[in-house]
């Protein structure tokens, strides 16, 4: 499975963004997706999960209330609605797929990673 990230760029404190996750391949739809991102210096964290139907979200403390996480098993894409972007959410952004068809926040749930993309909140 071959995971591909977009829509990250450059935008002021405050903005929106909404990031995207293509997968290569439909059986995907049967599993659990996650957000998660690294931060220069910093270990790579948690965002947000969705359930393999999108009827569960589990998300971090640091960012409920401003991301939404969503998918569309019809097109094998997953996405992230960031509002209220802050310049701490600033990091590469990856996608991951998970080892059961529920949400999940261990890294080692993942079985399958993507490329990041990259944001940037400028204050």
């Amino acid at each position: 499975v071959q995971l591909q990230a977009s829509g990250g760029g450059l935008v002021q404190a405050g903005g929106s963004l909404r990031l995207s996750c293509a997968a290569s391949r439909r059986t995907v739809s049967n599993n659990g997706m996650g957000w998660f991102r690294q931060a220069p210096g910093k270990e790579r964290e948690f965002v947000a999960s969705i359930s393999w139907n999108g009827d569960s979200t589990y998300y971090a403390d640091s960012v409920k209330g401003r991301f939404t996480i969503s998918r569309d098993n019809a097109i094998n894409t997953m996405y992230l609605q960031m509002n209220s972007l802050k310049p701490e959410d600033t990091a590469v952004y990856s996608c991951a797929v998970s080892r059961s068809s529920g949400w999940a926040r261990a890294q080692q749930s993942y079985v399958y990673w993507g490329q990041g993309t990259q944001v940037t909140v400028s204050s």
